[in-house]
């Protein structure tokens, strides 16, 4: 079945939660597998991320394809699906708090470094996830290029 143009939601918390549900339901997650992609978190080999079911065939396949290029490097830098959490700065949730988004290559990536002039993430990463409907935010918001997330671009 082809993916809608842009399933996801728009990021204002109202259509969070109408289409994935109360931030932190953790009942909404499932355990994506990916231990043949080659991610890996602080050095060491990850099986699941634990994801909102609605976006784990997205990341799936937007992993696999990373896994086949030579932007793999940014898997072998996993940071992070969900995390019940507010969002930085802020008392709303994260879209982390939902499982909604991931984040790769945080150590040149960060939340403060301009993309493209200071952070490295390349832009074929940032594509595969933009095929998939989802906001990367180093190409959206010129920064935080770590952070992907599964909602209609502002």
């Amino acid at each position: 079945m082809p993916l809608e143009r842009n399933p996801w939601p728009n990021s204002d918390q109202a259509s969070l939660t109408a289409y994935y549900g109360k931030a932190g339901d953790e009942s909404q997650l499932v355990s994506l597998v990916v231990s043949d992609l080659g991610v890996r978190y602080d050095g060491k080999d990850v099986r699941t991320i634990r994801c909102h079911h609605k976006v784990a065939p997205s990341l799936h396949r937007v992993l696999e394809k990373l896994s086949k290029t030579p932007h793999a490097w940014v898997l072998k830098e996993y940071a992070g699906c969900y995390n019940n959490r507010p969002m930085r700065g802020g008392s709303l949730p994260s879209l982390h708090a939902r499982g909604a988004a991931v984040d790769l290559a945080p150590s040149t990536n960060g939340n403060r470094e301009a993309w493209p002039s200071s952070a490295n993430m390349p832009i074929e990463v940032m594509e595969e996830f933009a095929k998939e409907g989802a906001t990367p935010a180093g190409a959206f918001w010129g920064r935080d290029a770590m952070h992907m997330e599964f909602t209609k671009p502002k």
